[in-house]
């Protein structure tokens, strides 16, 4: 989203009545695009769901971890299983959740609330960061009455542009494991919203390494 757009979008929703968490949400400042990478933070995170249609489909869990000044900082790494009304269905086989553990979930708007908290002021950072808005804005709307407007870094997006300078790309060499892989990161089990959303942060920090060289990076270079 431009700049100028998602400022724009974010003074009109201050303006409306929107609930408590999303209003203090809103409250924060953006990150400045024209300044150094190095001074925004940054809070990445991962979701797993039943499929990936919002509109259907649910959020089962979400995993979240803060990354500020160049290190990630473990002890604000957070991950809640989310209460759901549906079944896990076939999805269980990819993330392992029983019906039984979603139903014994925590409540989905205390979640999103506490995750707002920890993204006010920061950027968001997602692996296809485009399925972890999707579920999230629409969590947003149905609980606290407006979008989620946020600056986000996609870390599958920066690596096809690396990708992309040193020849064609490879859709499979996109996915999380395999970027990792290539930067010399180790192997996580994946599917688990905490352990992807930590793998994330390691990659964001090794993708910014890259880009940065020996030279400063502003912010607006990484955003999606």
């Amino acid at each position: 989203m431009w700049d100028w757009v998602l400022e724009a979008r974010r003074r009109w929703w201050r303006r409306r009545r929107v609930a408590p968490p999303l209003q203090r949400f809103l409250a924060h400042a953006l990150p400045d695009p024209r300044g150094s990478c190095r001074d925004a933070e940054y809070v990445a995170v991962d979701l797993e769901t039943t499929g990936l249609r919002p509109r259907w489909d649910a959020p089962l869990s979400v995993g979240w971890v803060l990354v500020r000044a160049g290190a990630i900082e473990l002890a604000t790494a957070r991950y809640a299983v989310l209460r759901a009304k549906r079944e896990v269905a076939q999805s269980a086989t990819v993330h392992g959740l029983t019906d039984d553990a979603v139903a014994d979930g925590e409540d989905a708007a205390a979640v999103l609330a506490e995750l707002l908290a920890v993204l006010a002021g920061r950027v968001l950072v997602a692996h296809h960061a485009a399925i972890e808005l999707r579920f999230l804005d629409r969590l947003c709307r149905e609980h606290f009455g407006g979008p989620l407007l946020v600056r986000v870094v996609d870390t599958l997006a920066l690596a096809a542009r690396s990708a992309e300078r040193h020849g064609a790309v490879d859709e499979n060499a996109l996915r999380l494991h395999a970027v990792r892989a290539r930067y010399g990161l180790p192997r996580y089990a994946a599917h688990s919203a905490l352990s992807d959303a930590l793998a994330t942060a390691e990659l964001l920090l090794a993708l910014t390494a890259e880009r940065e060289g020996s030279g400063g990076l502003p912010l607006r270079r990484l955003l999606r």
